[in-house]
């Protein structure tokens, strides 16, 4: 088979996160302003090529304050770092190994990977549909804005969870 593009289909795809708040309570996110493709050269995916990059600026907690504050220096520093990638390494059809960057800064991450399949839509356009997940460590990407409750408890802990549904239109 020869190498296959697919793009992603923006309406039918979320990129959002997890954080607690307070160690008692979970803080979700959304991530609107995002772009993904897939390159290809087997039905089944794997060994494929994913890339995905994100706008800092689209970050919404449903809360304007904490979304400025992600925003600032204390964490994303979206004027000097204005997008999140990730570019894949490996993908075996369940797990996938690449490169995030976050704030200038890159390391290693691994996703576990749901390939839900592929189907064509009423349009005649072929899709295809995966879901992505996994944990990294804010510190790791120097987020390391925090603080102390008066109980002692941390504001913020160090440890996202990631949940990306993403659904890519064959080229």
């Amino acid at each position: 088979m020869a190498t296959q593009k697919w793009i992603v289909d923006q309406s039918h795809s979320d990129v959002t996160f997890k954080v607690r708040h307070m160690m008692i309570s979970t803080v979700s996110g959304i991530i609107t302003d995002f772009d993904a493709s897939i390159e290809t050269e087997s039905e089944d995916f794997k060994n494929a090529s994913f890339e995905f990059s994100a706008k800092i600026d689209s970050i919404n907690t449903k809360n304007k304050d904490r979304d400025q504050h992600l925003k600032s220096a204390d964490f994303f520093d979206a004027e000097n770092h204005p997008e999140i990638t990730f570019k894949s390494k490996s993908y075996d059809g369940e797990k996938m190994v690449g490169d995030m960057t976050i704030r200038g800064v890159t390391k290693e991450l691994v996703l576990d990977v749901s390939f839900n399949g592929v189907a064509v839509d009423g349009y005649g356009q072929t899709k295809a549909g995966f879901e992505f997940t996994g944990e990294l460590n804010r510190k790791d990407f120097n987020l390391n804005w925090n603080a102390v409750t008066e109980a002692g408890s941390i504001v913020v802990s160090d440890k996202v969870r990631l949940n990306i549904d993403m659904q890519f239109i064959k080229q």
